[in-house]
């Protein structure tokens, strides 16, 4: 299933997408399935069936707004999975990798409040000098659960969608000398979408997600990756999350950036300015498109 949160007359509301059309899924149950896709996910196997025996009738994809399909997460966790990128990004700045990364799946936590959905526009927080896109996969926790171990962690995700963790270089640099973070060169905005696809519409390959990552910069590809080659899995990073802390549905848990899935490891290109269009596509998740905006001034958009 790919589910999606969308806009219409004003209203937005949680639905699925089949050919192309928009199903609210409120609407078409008359009310008996909520309009928040957290609220579903929690329930899911109240609806799945009805959800499945729905009619395709609706509005046309083209004609609703997206919003990020879990517009309000319950937190982000956001992981630093893929052996290339650390390899590569460290390697940039004089650094090798800390043996303690080989030892365990460690991740921060984002900002939540700060979600953005497809088209938005992405603002550079103020002196940012150096903005970036980090090409990622995150997965949703469907079912609640507490030191998970990784054999059955796969029944814990509910599905997939592509996440973009905006980075202000220079801001995150500066703060991370004292040995916190990522904070404010992360906290201003994450993107996720267009659809949350469910676990069950994903190729596998020995246990891995087989799908095929790519970043363009107003159409110049600047990445290539694959999911399957993440150095820890999401059962490995789900068990690691779930580790004395219980996790429920509807908290977002991402991948980490996929190996050449940024600017800072191509340290040759410039960094994204106002009118820069970032476009993520990830096989079977679609295609995640925003534009840079300016700076804020005063606070104040």
């Amino acid at each position: 299933m790919k589910f999606v949160t969308f806009e219409v007359d004003g209203r937005i509301q949680a639905g699925i997408v089949h050919d192309n059309r928009v199903v609210s899924l409120h609407q078409a149950s008359n009310g008996a399935i909520p309009e928040n896709l957290i609220d579903i996910i929690q329930a899911f196997e109240r609806y799945q069936t009805f959800i499945e025996e729905l009619p395709n009738t609706g509005y046309e994809l083209k004609d609703v707004t997206l919003h990020a399909p879990i517009p309000r997460p319950l937190s982000i966790r956001d992981f630093y999975a893929f052996e290339e990128h650390v390899l590569s990004a460290r390697g940039k700045r004089g650094l090798g990798v800390v043996p303690e990364w080989y030892e365990l799946p460690v991740f921060y936590f984002s900002n939540h409040l700060a979600v953005k959905g497809p088209s938005e526009v992405i603002h550079r927080p103020r002196t940012c000098e150096k903005l970036d896109y980090e090409l990622e996969i995150a997965c949703v926790i469907g079912k609640e659960g507490r030191n998970i171990k990784a054999g059955q962690a796969a029944e814990y995700i509910f599905g997939f969608m592509i996440m973009n963790d905006w980075s202000a270089r220079d801001l995150q640099a500066k703060e991370m000398k004292v040995g916190l973070g990522p904070a404010k060169g992360k906290d201003f905005a994450t993107s996720f979408g267009p659809f949350l696809v469910t676990k069950e519409e994903l190729p596998l390959e020995h246990g891995d997600l087989n799908l095929k990552m790519e970043a363009f910069v107003n159409g110049e590809r600047y990445s290539l990756g694959n999911a399957k080659d993440m150095y820890y899995s999401f059962s490995e990073i789900i068990e690691q999350a779930s580790k004395n802390v219980t996790l429920y549905p509807g908290e977002v848990i991402g991948s980490g950036t996929v190996g050449s899935g940024c600017i800072l490891e191509q340290m040759e290109r410039n960094w994204l300015v106002p009118g820069d269009k970032v476009d993520l596509s990830i096989d079977h998740l679609g295609t995640l498109s925003n534009i840079i905006g300016e700076e804020e001034e005063d606070g104040l958009l």
